[in-house]
Formats: structure tokens, C-alpha cells, sequence
């Protein structure tokens, strides 16, 4: 629609054929057989043509019921088109970005009927100054499709951890401390409950550490950034709460941590693969999911086990694999798991408990009833 079709009102049009053919408003009306304030009443745009009305004006004046019909309801769109239309275009951008529902869900942002305060909340949560500004947000993450682009689920919940991790107050980054603080970790493998002193000696390192539950379908399980003053968060997720899991993603991050992985790499928001730095994260990925694996059992533990044992992989014998290493089972059954190429294996016996309960104490969450007010 063009802005002459859409400014000019029918009435507009009924004056111009009425002063083209030297007609008063009077003459018209008795024409048309009506009153006379009907027809000034559309001339001002004060009544609406019917479709009763649209066929006399059509007869009247040689053009047809049509033209009138489609002239007022172009009009009558257009009027509403600003408040409506427009509103809902915008939300519909929003949506499309942003996981909107989810994050009012989650109490992220405030419902709003008025559109101008929905997006300045976008804006402000993001650090963006306007919308069609796609937020990048530098990162090493552990998720289902590491090597991909980031997605809006993804992009949330990275900014409320760092929302999160930016309130928490810590001890300045102390690499060494961190790396010397691998072997306390170590100690904590044997039950799900010691997960709870995790927040504990890593704060003590410097690196903040927060817990935010996944939305459904963000496939996201960990992260490590950096925040402008040079400290490294840790978050994750517990998408998958599992105590093998749970071990491995936070050595796997911690490892992002200590090589100062995050820093340089720009996840864009449906960024494609090239403008990722795909060899850089594929070489960071590796070195950290080493680490997660050695930490969890071994290598070379690992790999003895397997040696001796395969294909004769019994229950009991991992039993006592673990007993000697001091490992929780669930753990040395995820391992076993990789290792074999066999998921099935033992999953059904309950080795593989969960921790959410005990790793949330301590540390600063956001979710299954946490709420963090920030």
C-alpha cells in the first residue's frame, strides 16, 4: 500500500466526484435516497460505509460497490495499522531472536503489554543498543553440537550466568591455585554429596562459579568465559544429571579455564561455521575433553582395565575397579561407557546417580526454585 492509498479516507474520494460534478451534499443525499448527515458523516470520516451504502454510491456515481468497499476497508486498516500491525511485527521479531517466553517464565524479564518497555528489557539483558544488533558473546562451551553457531536458548542463558557470576564476590585468579586444586577435586570422586564442596575451592581460586538451569532444548551442559576484569566463570547446567557427567563437563571447563580458552573466540548469534574459528574450537574441545576424561578415570588406569579384562566386562569387576581407584561407580560406568561405545551399558542399574541436589548447595543457582535476584 502506498502513502497517498493509505492516507486519503473514502470521504475524501466521495468530496472529489462530488465537486467534480458540481454536486452538493444535499443533492447527493436526495440521489442516494439518504440522509444528509449520512453523507457528510462519511465525507468527514465520522461514518463508515456499509455495504448497503457501497452499492448506492457505486450506482450513484458509476463505479461500482467494489471501489467503495475495498476504499474504507484500506482506511479502516490503516488506522489501526500503527498500533497493531506494527506492535505486532515487533513482537514477532523478538520472538524469532530471542526466547522470549521462556525468559518471562523464568522471571528474566518482566511481561509487558507495551512493546517499547518488552524491547528495552531485550536490550538492557543483552548489552545491546538496538535489536537488529546480534549479541556475541566470547566463550568455550560443552554442548551437543560444540562446532555449531550459537543458539537464542544458548545466548540466554550465557548472558543470566554472566549476570549471575558479575554479582559474586571472589578472590583474585590464581592459575597455579586452580591447577593445585585439581587433586582436592580428585578426592571428591568417591560419593554424589561431595559435589557440594565444589564452589567452595574453586572461588578460593578466583574463578566464579555459577549454576543455571537449561531451558528444554538448549543442549547446552557447560561454559567458560571471562569477564572484562580478567576473572573466568565457570556455569553449567546439569542438563544431564548424572554424576559421571557432572564430573567430566566441570573438569572439561575447568581445563577451558586453566589454557585460557573463551577469550579470543566470538560465538555469534546463527553465526555460521566459518565465522566461529571452527579449527580453533575443535583443537580447544579435544584438549578439554581429554582432560575430563583423565580426570573422571585414568588413561592409563583406563586403558589397563580395558586390557585386561575386555571382553569380559563384568558387573563385579568394575565394581572393584572402582572400589580400588576410589571412584564412584556411576563415574567409572560413564567412562566404560565411551570407552566401549556401548551407552546401554549397565545404565539400567542406578550406578549413575544423580547430584543436582548436593552440587547446588553452596553454589550461586538460578533455577528449580532458585531464584537469584539479579
Amino acid at each position: 500500500m502506498n502513502k497517498a492509498a493509505e492516507i486519503f479516507s473514502p470521504g475524501e474520494f466521495l468530496a472529489a466526484e462530488l465537486e467534480a460534478r458540481e454536486w452538493s451534499q444535499i443533492e447527493f443525499s436526495e440521489i442516494i435516497g439518504r440522509p444528509t448527515t449520512l453523507v457528510s458523516g462519511i465525507i468527514t470520516g465520522k461514518k463508515q460505509i456499509t455495504p448497503d451504502t457501497a452499492i448506492q454510491l457505486g450506482d450513484a456515481l458509476g463505479t461500482g460497490p467494489e471501489v467503495w468497499m475495498n476504499l474504507e476497508s484500506q482506511y479502516q486498516l490503516f488506522k489501526v495499522r500503527d498500533k497493531a500491525v506494527n506492535t505486532i511485527s515487533r513482537k514477532a521479531k523478538l520472538y524469532e531472536k530471542f526466547p522470549v517466553r521462556e525468559m518471562i517464565k523464568r522471571g528474566w524479564v518482566e511481561a509487558a503489554d507495551n512493546i517499547e518497555i518488552l524491547e528495552q528489557q531485550f536490550k538492557k539483558f543483552f548489552n545491546i543498543s538496538d535489536l537488529e544488533t546480534s549479541p556475541v558473546f566470547s566463550h568455550s562451551a560443552k554442548k551437543t553440537n560444540a562446532h555449531d553457531g550459537i543458539t537464542p536458548k544458548q545466548l540466554a542463558w550465557l548472558y543470566r550466568a554472566k549476570m549471575l557470576a558479575s554479582s559474586q564476590v571472589t578472590k583474585k585468579y590464581d592459575a597455579i591455585a586452580l591447577s593445585n586444586s585439581i587433586p582436592k577435586l580428585s578426592a571428591l570422586l568417591a560419593a554424589p554429596e561431595e559435589t557440594r564442596h565444589v564452589s567452595k575451592i574453586l572461588t578460593e581460586c578466583g574463578v566464579k562459579y555459577v549454576i543455571v538451569e537449561p531451558f528444554p532444548g538448549s543442549k547446552i551442559d557447560g561454559a567458560c568465559f571471562w569477564l572484562d576484569n580478567g576473572q573466568p566463570v565457570i556455569a553449567l547446567s546439569l542438563r544431564l544429571d548424572r554424576i559421571d557427567i557432572f564430573w567430566f563437563v566441570l573438569r572439561h571447563e575447568i581445563e577451558h579455564v586453566l589454557q585460557g580458552h573463551g577469550k579470543e573466540v566470538g560465538y555469534i548469534l546463527d553465526s555460521d561455521s566459518e565465522e566461529q574459528n571452527l579449527d580453533v574450537i575443535v583443537e580447544e574441545e579435544n584438549i578439554a575433553n581429554l582432560a575430563g576424561d583423565d580426570f573422571c578415570v585414568p588413561k592409563k588406569e583406563l586403558e589397563n582395565f580395558y586390557a585386561r579384562v575386555f571382553p569380559l566386562f563384568s558387573e563385579h569387576k568394575v565394581k572393584m575397579f572402582a572400589q580400588r581407584l576410589g571412584i564412584h561407580m556411576g563415574i567409572v560406568v560413564g567412562q566404560l561407557q565411551k570407552r566401549l561405545d556401548r551407552h546401554d551399558y549397565l545404565r539400567g542399574k542406578g550406578y549413575q546417580v544423580k547430584i543436582r541436589n548436593h552440587a547446588t548447595i553452596g553454589a550461586l543457582t538460578d533455577g528449580w526454585g532458585f531464584v537469584e535476584n539479579n
